[in-house]
């Protein structure tokens, strides 16, 4: 188990993890910090990923299996006061572990090899909580990547990666890729780009019925006040929308991106996703000029 107590926010490898906090040092360092035990859990099982484990005496003993499961990897574990895991943490109560890991994301070429059927674009989306959410929706839905635009908010950003739940560590993650050079990738792996927006010109009723999530598909999701800029929303195959039945004026992003995730894994789960194939009757999977 983990040795003496580190007691001082001027310990050099505290002070190390705390500068991680901010966005220059994690993509100069390329490291980040993972607080919570699901956190751990998920990064122990990517090999070399996670690098440093602080934990308080209280969290160690309330997670012994982790702390052992680190050691046995080879990663030093430092034990800390509750003064300093609260200095070292980002939330206003902590859980007393906190990893200390490299960086996970991959290439869009690698992302994209093999050919995926199921691709969740993140474009000037700027909340990392929504932004989590989302991963770990997409997570869920059975996406093969997730794409962090070169808009949107760092993947590695504190509050994103606890609201992705240790989906981080799940499903392939491109971080910071221009728009333009995205399109272009997805649309040769033979991938339907749709954009979820309020003002589509189909419904996600429409576009399930008539076929078009049958096919591989590309979802991008935009900004949660203010959605997609023009020049996206003209760049994609098809602009979708999702239906309100009732009185709300609108959905979150989280929520939107969750219906319109898992109504293309119903689709393809019936059996007709197939990389390259010709598009369904119905909705034409080319948007009109």
């Amino acid at each position: 188990m983990a040795g003496r107590e580190l007691t001082s926010i001027r310990s050099p490898r505290v002070k190390s993890a705390r500068r991680l906090a901010k966005r220059t040092f994690r993509h100069r360092e390329r490291r980040f910090l993972a607080e919570g035990p699901q956190a751990v859990r998920e990064a122990l099982g990517l090999p070399g990923v996670l690098t440093e484990l602080f934990t308080t005496a209280e969290a160690e003993s309330r997670h012994a299996e982790l702390v052992t499961a680190a050691e046995r990897a080879g990663v030093p574990v430092l034990r800390v006061s509750g003064e300093v895991m609260a200095e070292l943490a980002q939330t206003v109560t902590p859980q007393g572990l906190l990893g200390v890991c490299t960086f996970v994301d991959v290439s869009l070429a690698d992302a994209l090899s093999p050919p995926p059927t199921l691709v969740t674009v993140l474009a000037h989306v700027r909340d990392p909580g929504n932004a989590g959410t989302v991963l770990r929706t997409a997570d869920a839905a059975g996406c093969d990547a997730v794409v962090f635009t070169d808009a949107s908010v760092d993947p590695y950003n504190g509050k994103c990666v606890r609201a992705s739940a240790g989906s981080l560590f799940h499903v392939p993650v491109v971080a910071g890729t221009r728009f333009e050079t995205l399109i272009g990738a997805l649309r040769e792996c033979g991938l339907t780009v749709l954009a979820a927006d309020g003002a589509g010109e189909h419904t996600l009723d429409a576009a399930l019925d008539g076929g078009l999530l049958d096919r591989p598909t590309a979802w991008v999701f935009g900004n949660e006040a203010w959605g997609l800029p023009e020049e996206i929303l003209r760049a994609v195959d098809h602009v979708v929308r999702v239906p309100i039945y009732g009185r709300a004026e609108s959905l979150n992003l989280a929520t939107a991106a969750a219906v319109c995730l898992y109504a293309s894994a119903r689709a393809q789960r019936a059996g007709r996703a197939v990389p390259g194939a010709a598009p369904a009757d119905g909705v034409s999977s080319a948007r009109p000029s």
